[in-house]
């Protein structure tokens, strides 16, 4: 079978013929349905050899849905047809936070990760192959084509807002910098989980800033310092309860510390690898830093029974396994104004 793959650091994925894979006890192959491009593989594909410990090349792929193909043997919890979507982060499965659930903090360092994130084979192929039946999340009604980003962009959004859940209250404040794929969930779960929030859209791009407040923020600022000055005035001073960098890099930070209040969270989930500015003054006091890694298997359950709800949905632009390549130059240059999903099968 074709597959698109990560080949050399630097350089543009390939496609490439790769054996189909072939279950083994208690490992599922699943047919892929959609798999979503995202900017880290971006990142990873940009950085120097030898920056990250990934032996080459793999398939690209981290966000994946799709169906059960085929079981290996002793394999239960799923039948032969139903759709499912992956859970990224796998896990030891054994130590205290996979058992919780929490496998994208699993305390063995360098476990498996599909597609891009550890160097393991992810889902830009027609078929994925899962090492446990515990990583595959019932789809329900929802079409894996369409569901593929609720694995990353929808579940580490999720995560992000949900520890900061206690601090927006009525006339609280939110700030999503970044008002792409990310942004554009994290603005629909602010909604559906804090309907008093003011939500308030930060982005370089005029066209995101419109879909975002299509999608539920109050405002939409372009970023700079403008930017920052309206989140003083609606905050009276204050500052905002939460702000999400979903971008990461030194400017974005920079104004995210300007907006962030006393007691508040600062949050940063873009991998952009700038540098947040600290000292006793800045971020304000006791404002908490954080910088979560994706979600937990019981929260993915939760964001996919939102959308199979309607309370969340995913833009996304489908591009044949052919156009894989064309789908991460288009992310690159910013003219995907949602998710990019690859359908390997159609």
């Amino acid at each position: 079978m074709k597959a698109f793959q990560f080949v050399e650091w630097q350089k543009p994925g390939e496609f490439r013929e790769v054996p189909t894979p072939e279950p083994g006890p208690g490992q599922v192959l699943v047919k892929v349905g959609g798999a979503g491009a995202c900017h880290s593989d971006l990142h990873l594909m940009e950085m120097p050899a030898g920056a990250r410990q990934f032996k080459l090349p793999f398939t690209l792929g981290h966000e994946n849905a799709g169906w059960v193909e085929k079981l290996g043997a002793g394999t239960t919890g799923c039948a032969v047809g139903d759709p499912v979507i992956v859970y990224g982060p796998w896990g030891c499965g054994l130590c205290m936070n996979c058992r919780v659930g929490m496998e994208n903090y699993c305390e063995k360092a360098g476990g498996p990760t599909p597609g891009g994130l550890a160097g393991y084979d992810g889902g830009m192929a027609p078929y994925l192959l899962v090492p446990s039946a515990r990583f595959l999340v019932p789809l329900g009604t929802l079409s894996p084509r369409e569901a593929a980003p609720l694995s990353d962009a929808a579940l580490t959004s999720y995560h992000a807002i949900k520890r900061s859940r206690h601090l927006l209250g009525p006339g609280s404040t939110a700030v999503v910098i970044g008002a792409g794929g990310l942004g554009q969930m994290a603005i629909q779960l602010l909604r559906t989980l804090s309907a008093a929030t003011t939500i308030i859209a930060v982005d370089t791009a005029a066209d995101k800033l419109d879909i975002a407040k299509r999608m539920g923020a109050d405002e939409g600022l372009v970023s700079g310092e403008k930017a920052v000055k309206r989140v003083q005035d609606v905050t009276r001073g204050q500052g905002a309860e939460l702000v999400l960098d979903l971008v990461g890099v030194n400017p974005t930070l920079q104004m995210a510390a300007q907006m962030a209040r006393v007691l508040g969270h600062l949050t940063i989930v873009g991998i952009g690898g700038g540098v947040l500015p600290v000292n006793f003054l800045s971020p304000p006091h006791e404002c908490s830093v954080a910088s979560p890694f994706w979600g937990s298997i019981p929260e993915l359950m939760e964001v996919v029974s939102l959308a199979e709800s309607g309370k969340i949905k995913m833009m996304v632009e489908h591009f044949p396994l052919d156009r894989a390549g064309q789908a991460y130059h288009l992310l690159h240059d910013g003219k995907i104004s949602g998710r990019a999903v690859i359908t390997p099968n159609g």
